[in-house]
């Protein structure tokens, strides 16, 4: 295939410009953040309520007790039954979720644009009006337990990365699995979850996202509608968590289970978060990440590692800055059968000291930014995922001009700016590595 010219590239991709959701953004008066995304293309409506609490939010003791009540949520209401309103969502053609992170818990639907005005009568009486029985709570205990089991203690993955995660963190509750901990889950019951709803689960700690063929005044009519009347909960403060004491050495593991074939080695680096009108330094490492190892033909450790050297059949550097604290940065190496694991690190480390040294190759990170464009064009087309991206920031310290500015302001990141900081993040004394080994090769 001929490869277009990195100019011509260029002017193709800013000739078509993306098409571009219009944004509104509305406050009721018990303080709910309504943000309506139109897109009339389709006659379909995503509608997702987030609420600004998740798995770090927790009491002390009842970790799980986020995602647990997520499961809790479609157990009914006073006016709803058990599982009845992901049944009127099937019986209407539509489809209906949720999920849960340390920082956010989301519910959706995806239906026909004219139902939304009964898939908000349904939401809004769930915000305020669940029941559960000891029964329900026992029931749905033993499912997340079950979950756990699948996802966690079966998986040689997911345990090391909930290891991990825990060395990471020492104090900040990041370190606690959005899952829970087996020990904790295991205890919570229905005053506990209670207790996490009304608390939590109001409309001054929520956003309403409404995308799709919708007219915004018209959102926010049936937001006041259905919305409107529910209490806030009084003195709900802002969010205030343990934070990290100040990392001094690196931290390492070596982590064994016959179920893994494959060894690796992962570490990562403590890093700042995307902050409100102080977006800069995560826009750098966002960029720093796609040099050093996004695609694996083109990032300088893929090419490095892999095809120049072959010491790899995999390597990857990663960072997502939306978190309400820090988050890392990460790196990945999979070495090649022939490779040790200590050749495949110090590998690693050479390839990032040469990168600093050398710099960025400027026509390189000309064509990442072009495909960064080009992936915000895509984006924008997919008018889910774009909702998803808004609920994400905005349970998460950011506002909708902080999402807006987003892609420019990684357009305006310079060279120097990415090698500036990748000195600044690389450093062992704020890292956790971590080797993921079979048995068989550990007891050698």
């Amino acid at each position: 295939m001929t490869r277009l010219p990195l100019a011509l590239l260029a002017s193709l991709l800013f000739a078509f410009p993306a098409w571009a959701a219009k944004v509104t953004s509305y406050r009721l008066d018990n303080g709910m953040q309504v943000v309506v995304m139109e897109d009339h293309r389709a006659p379909v409506v995503v509608h997702m309520v987030w609420y600004r609490v998740g798995a770090a939010d927790e009491p002390p003791g009842k970790s799980g007790i986020a995602h647990f009540l997520e499961h809790l949520l479609f157990k009914g209401t006073d006016d709803l039954g058990p599982g009845e309103l992901s049944r009127i969502v099937r019986q209407n053609g539509g489809s209906d979720n949720a999920f849960t992170s340390w920082d956010y818990t989301a519910y959706f639907q995806r239906v026909a644009a004219d139902r939304l005005d009964l898939m908000m009568t349904m939401e809004a009486d769930r915000m305020r009006d669940l029941r559960m029985t000891v029964d329900d709570v026992a029931t749905e205990r033993k499912v997340v337990l079950e979950e756990r089991g699948q996802r966690i203690d079966s998986n040689p993955g997911a345990l090391f990365r909930e290891q991990r995660g825990a060395a990471q963190y020492l104090n900040h509750p990041y370190g606690i699995p959005v899952i829970g901990w087996r020990q904790e889950m295991e205890q919570l019951n229905r005053d506990d979850a209670f207790a996490f709803y009304q608390r939590y689960y109001a409309p001054n700690n929520a956003v309403l996202i409404v995308a799709g063929d919708v007219n915004p005044d018209e959102v926010l009519a049936l937001a006041q509608k259905h919305y409107g009347p529910l209490a806030p909960t009084p003195d709900l403060a802002p969010r205030a968590r343990p934070q990290e004491p100040p990392q001094l050495v690196e931290r390492r593991m070596t982590f064994t289970d016959a179920r893994i074939s494959q060894p690796y080695m992962v570490r990562s680096y403590l890093a700042p978060e995307r902050d409100s009108g102080d977006q800069r330094e995560a826009a750098r490492l966002s960029m720093l990440a796609a040099v050093l190892g996004g695609d694996a033909a083109t990032s300088v450790l893929g090419r490095k590692l892999q095809f120049e050297q072959k010491k790899a059949i995999y390597v990857n550097a990663s960072y997502d800055g939306v978190s309400l604290d820090d988050t890392t940065f990460g790196l990945v190496i999979v070495p090649t059968p022939d490779t040790s694991m200590q050749d495949a690190e110090a590998a690693l480390d050479r390839a990032v000291a040469e990168f600093i040294d050398e710099g960025v190759d400027a026509e390189q990170f000309a064509r990442i930014k072009m495909q960064l464009r080009a992936a915000q064009i895509y984006q924008e087309d997919n008018i889910e995922s774009l909702a998803q991206d808004y609920g994400e920031a905005l349970t998460s310290g950011l506002t909708v001009e902080d999402v807006q500015a987003w892609p420019d302001l990684l357009q305006s990141i310079t060279e120097q700016e990415v090698i500036d900081a990748a000195r600044r993040i690389f450093d062992k004394r704020k890292a956790v590595t971590g080797w993921a080994l079979p048995e068989t090769e550990a007891a050698q």
